[in-house]
Order: structure tokens, then sequence, then C-alpha cells
């Protein structure tokens, strides 16, 4: 048996791909809404799997200070230097900041932190998502 508990968080975001060759080859924003997935086979003392609040401390409170409001670009973006030069907020990512790659990030970030996450997904848009979850 395995519960699953599920923390939704949003935040303001901008970026650019790279070797792409629709609208979002240009700078722009995003309203995301990330939902971070944890799991577990067995309930802690409490009865759960992990408290929402905690999960809101060790994950949101990172997602505000690292993510929220700035533009994540690749390090081989041109962009890059021009903006930090100009105090521009950046997060520097080594991949394309695709939602695919952010998804990624924040997933990699949970599990550094011990969070027993499962999956996340990113929404882009009402309409929009990705999500990325490891093969057990």
């Amino acid at each position: 048996m395995i519960h699953k508990v599920t923390k939704e968080i949003q935040f303001c975001y901008g970026h650019r791909l790279l070797n792409y060759d629709g609208k979002c080859r240009h700078l722009h924003g995003h309203n995301g809404t990330v939902q971070i997935e944890v799991q577990s086979r067995n309930l802690d003392s409490r009865g759960m799997v992990l408290d929402f609040g905690e999960i809101t401390q060790i994950i949101k409170t990172w997602i505000d200070q690292e993510l929220d409001h700035k533009m994540l670009l690749c390090t081989a973006d041109p962009l890059l230097k021009v903006l930090q030069d100009l105090n521009e907020p950046c997060f520097v990512m080594e991949k394309n900041p695709t939602a695919e790659n952010i998804a990624t990030l924040i997933y990699d970030y949970a599990l550094s932190q011990a969070v027993a996450v499962s999956e996340v997904r990113l929404w882009e848009s009402m309409h929009s998502f990705v999500s990325y979850r490891r093969d057990s």
C-alpha cells in the first residue's frame, strides 16, 4: 500500500528557449503552478506521509528564493551576461529552461532535501503541464 500527498505551489518566472523555432525562443513569462507529490509506504507517528507545512517550508521557500520572479536561463544563453550586468534577477540552469527541465530541477531539489518526492508536475498555463518522475 502506498500513500501519497500533493502540495501545490504557485510562482512566476520568465525564460526563453534556445534552439527553438516557436514563440518561446523570445523572452516571456509564466504564472506557473508546481505540484509536488510525495509518497510513502508507511505513515509517520502522526499518521502522515509528510505534513503539507513541511513541504511548504522546504520546497516553497526554495522556489520563492531561487525561482520566483526570476529569468531562468541556460548557461549558454547570450542574454545571460547582459541581464546579470543589469542586475536583473536570474537563475542559471545548465540545460535549456524547458518546462521539463524545470520540473526535473524541482524534483532533484526535493530529493536533495530528503523529501520522498514521487512526481513533480509543472503547469506553464491552465492548459499545459509536464510531469517528471523517476522509474522505481
